[in-house]
């Protein structure tokens, strides 16, 4: 199927055109390569995951996506065009945003207040405007705030929204970051291992949330994830990573029966 073609898949989901294209990244940190010529792309409208085991590359690549690593050979194709080198915030502009593996908010602040901070890229008046909240800063305030309302609610948060963030649980805090990035409405969300040390019923919701994202906001997805289990549930594709080389890629069936894979991965080997 044509990268330019779009399709339905068996549960109704549309898959668009690829959106970002990676061509033949190679990244390195000294004389060590922390990824060596690899290729892969993100359709409009899925979920593509990247995974691997520990020391692979992963979160390398994930960096390279959000701009936060610039690699040394290859190119980043974002919507037909040659990504130039940016800076992250330049990157966020473009509509892409994160949640990262270790969690970052602010934890003196509310949950609320953390959210609002997804919403930066959509503020446009100046400082002086906001100080005086009249006119167009305070009209941007409240449709800003009703928007991210909105998001606490599809995220089951709101008995929280006024608790500020360091009284959570962990599993919470992971939600609130999510929040935070689904405010900034991203054309695509990454997310750098969204179910890391979450029990079941923690990892059920989140899951149940992601799928939702992509269904109802029609949020572009790449996430990086060691649970096997999620991540052939939750993805239409599957880009496999092994010492900074891709070993796989494809649909989850495809990318499970792959041998490299099952090898260096997965952990049974064949007779």
């Amino acid at each position: 199927m044509s990268t330019q073609e779009s399709y339905v898949t068996e549960d109704g989901r549309t898959i668009g055109p690829t959106v970002m294209e990676m061509k033949n990244i190679t990244l390195r940190f000294g004389g060590v390569k922390a990824i060596t010529d690899i290729s892969f792309d993100i359709r409009e409208g899925e979920i593509r995951a990247i995974i691997g085991p520990n020391g692979a590359g992963k979160s390398s690549m994930l960096n390279v996506i959000s701009g936060f690593y610039v690699p040394q050979e290859g190119e980043v194709w974002y919507k037909g065009k040659k990504r130039p080198p940016m800076r992250p915030y330049q990157v966020a502009q473009q509509g892409i945003a994160r949640t990262f593996q270790n969690i970052a908010l602010f934890e003196g602040m509310t949950v609320l207040d953390n959210v609002m901070t997804g919403r930066i890229r959509q503020m446009t008046s100046g400082v002086f405007a906001q100080a005086i909240w009249k006119g167009k800063a305070e009209k941007e305030e409240v449709e800003n705030r009703e928007f991210v309302e909105k998001i606490i609610d599809f995220l089951e948060i709101q008995a929280i929204r006024k608790t500020p963030v360091g009284r959570l649980p962990y599993g919470l805090k992971k939600r609130v970051e999510l929040a935070r990035a689904l405010a900034a409405e991203p054309s695509i969300l990454l997310l750098d291992e969204p179910m890391a040390g979450m029990n079941v019923e923690e990892k059920e919701d989140m899951s149940r949330f992601i799928l939702d994202m992509n269904d109802e906001f029609g949020t572009t997805i790449a996430l990086i994830e060691h649970d096997m289990g999620v991540v052939m549930d939750l993805s239409d594709r599957v880009v496999v990573m092994d010492y900074g080389k891709k070993i796989g890629d494809g649909t989850p069936d495809e990318v499970r029966n792959n041998q490299e894979v099952i090898d260096a991965y997965l952990g049974v080997a064949h007779d």
